[in-house]
């Protein structure tokens, strides 16, 4: 099923790239909407993973594009947006400057907003929940993963693309938005909440030592940011001194953010190998590995559910097929695809895909996910509850861990 996702209030998949622009004579003498026009055009032409363009002539868009009148900005936006429609690709689209300005927010460690992650169905229009963040409105509001939301005050949502809705979502602090949810099997209902601040402290962190057994270190990581390779090492290096033996890894629920806070990451559990492989619009294939010392060689199982995604996948998939770790939990969301954010002209941005990845044994997950090695179907809990006994893949991961099996064939 082909999704899409974008975190309402914007989360960066991939480190900001800022393209100069090489103006010729020619282009001097264009407009200043012809001009932001051609910029988008060009990114595209130049970086876009499908050099066919969804099978037609890109110069010919272009050129028909610039034969008609774009009186103002708004025109423009609205031209790029029909460019960029016509590549059929959900995840290469137009950030206009406030929410390219939102974006570049959320990369600092907070949101403002209700806190969900958001999809959109291509094949349905139906606007879909990938996760809240933790503790987050949204979260302490009861929305779940795959809950669909219908109305955004009262405006369907079937009606407006991922940026609208996501931008019906975000406002002020304290102030009110009513959804329309459904949960799967379950009459509509409609929830209100109050849109607030939400810090994105990606790493919690605790020692489990309890029925008299080896301590295992348990950290969950809500997601990707720049601070999070840190934030896990040190979680790493904290639970270590405690006396951890083992090592649970929560990345359920976690939609992704930077690519290469995931290969930080899984270079903190690995002393070699390839961690993910990118193939770009020429066939060309790149790869990111593992050197060095990881910080521990105890045995580590990684949690992962329905809200997995992106970075997510990268870092369970490197961990998976080098034999590191094993996968408790349920099948991945299966985002496979790579974005580079582009800075325009007048303080838009372009979200261009530019490549795919492959795991290290070159599985692309992309709308297929990661299979676990032991599926454990999660039954509705609390947050609070998470990692605790009524946590049925907590609890799974824990007896793997502690299994005589396991850990003969970890060491």
């Amino acid at each position: 099923m082909h999704k899409r996702s974008l975190w309402v209030g914007l989360l960066l998949i991939l480190p900001i790239m800022l393209l100069s622009a090489c103006w010729t004579p020619k282009a001097a003498a264009f407009s200043q909407e012809e001009r932001l026009f051609s910029q988008a055009w060009r990114i595209v032409s130049q970086s876009y993973v499908d050099d066919t363009f969804n099978h037609q002539n890109w110069w010919s868009l272009r050129q028909k594009t610039l034969k008609k009148r774009l009186p103002n900005r708004e025109a423009t936006y609205t031209a790029i947006e029909t460019m960029l429609g016509s590549l059929g690709d959900p995840f290469t689209r137009l950030l206009r400057p406030e929410q390219y300005h939102s974006l570049q927010i959320s990369t600092s460690g907070e949101l403002s907003g209700v806190g969900l992650q958001i999809a959109i169905d291509v094949e349905t229009g139906q606007l879909e929940v990938i996760t809240p963040i933790a503790q987050s409105p949204a979260d302490l509001a009861g929305i779940r993963p795959r809950d669909h939301i219908l109305e955004i005050d009262g405006m369907l949502t079937r009606d407006m693309t991922l940026d609208e809705a996501a931008a019906r979502m975000r406002g002020p602090i304290g102030t009110t938005v009513t959804l329309k949810i459904q949960s799967q099997k379950e009459q509509p209902k409609l929830v209100e909440i109050v849109r607030d601040r939400i810090s994105l402290n990606p790493v919690y962190s605790v020692l489990d030592t309890q029925d008299n057994r080896d301590p295992v270190g348990y950290i969950r990581l809500s997601q990707f940011s720049a601070n999070a390779p840190m934030e896990v090492a040190h979680a790493v290096a904290k639970l270590k001194e405690m006396g951890a033996d083992g090592y649970i890894l929560d990345l359920r629920n976690n939609p992704g953010g930077l690519l290469q806070a995931g290969i930080e990451i899984a270079r903190l559990w690995l002393d070699q190998g390839t961690i993910v492989y990118t193939v770009n619009r020429q066939g060309t294939i790149g790869s990111f590995e593992a050197y060095g010392d990881a910080l521990t060689e105890d045995p580590l199982v990684v949690l992962v559910n329905q809200g997995s995604a992106s970075a997510s996948e990268i870092l369970a998939g490197a961990l998976q097929d080098n034999g590191r770790a094993k996968l408790v939990g349920e099948k991945t969301f299966g985002k496979g695809l790579i974005q580079s954010l582009f800075e325009l002209i007048d303080g838009s941005g372009l979200a261009v895909t530019v490549a795919k990845y492959e795991t290290p044994n070159h599985r692309d997950i992309n709308k297929l996910g990661i299979e676990p090695d032991l599926e454990v179907p999660l039954e509705a809990i609390t947050m609070s509850q998470v990692g605790t006994e009524a946590d049925s893949q907590y609890q799974e991961a824990i007896k793997l861990l502690t299994s005589d099996t396991f850990l003969a064939k970890a060491s």
